[in-house]
């Protein structure tokens, strides 16, 4: 007998995840350029398409720098992903208009900053999430019944052949 322990809908993305990442990235970029003086974010919507191409960047262009510098990323034990991550924020003040990150220095602390803020962030999303597993799991749902509720270390191996696979191995012991 096998048992999975897995979310039926794990695989599904959320239909609010893209908008709530939009979102916290936006709070985080907004939060930090206060913060930070060598970066300048004109408005919102300036701090939403930037928190947007930042996405963007990080899911196509990111993997590609990261493989391709490879070699610099194991010999620094990784700590050259954090020059790819200001990359990708000096990429972003580039092509957004009315973002501007002064150099390599203030894009590698702003990097630092906005994954630590995406952090503290996204920490009541993933409650909420965690309740929603939670509610929808199966054991505990089917706690009902008393033949459906495992005990946390129960065995659940089917003792026919547990015990075929005994008796087989002493033969075999005994020979």
């Amino acid at each position: 007998m096998h048992i999975e322990f897995s979310n039926v809908n794990k695989n599904k993305p959320s239909k609010h995840s893209f908008l709530t990442k939009t979102i916290v990235m936006t709070l985080a970029i907004l939060i930090a350029s206060y913060i930070l003086n060598g970066v300048k974010v004109d408005n919102v919507l300036v701090a939403i398409l930037a928190a947007v191409v930042i996405s963007l960047l990080n899911n196509f262009i990111r993997p590609i720098l990261i493989v391709l510098t490879l070699p610099f990323t194991i010999f620094s034990m990784g700590l050259f992903l954090l020059v790819i991550n200001a990359v990708i924020i000096i990429m972003a003040s580039k092509i957004v208009p009315n973002f501007h990150v002064d150099g390599f220095g203030t894009a590698l602390l702003f990097s630092l900053m906005i994954t630590l803020l995406n952090y503290l962030l996204d920490i009541p999303s993933k409650m909420m999430n965690k309740k929603k597993y939670d509610e929808n799991n199966s054991f505990s749902n089917n706690a009902d019944n008393e033949n459906e509720h495992f005990d946390d270390y129960e065995d659940v191996t089917n003792q026919d052949d547990s015990e075929s696979k005994d008796d087989e191995n002493n033969n075999l012991l005994n020979r």
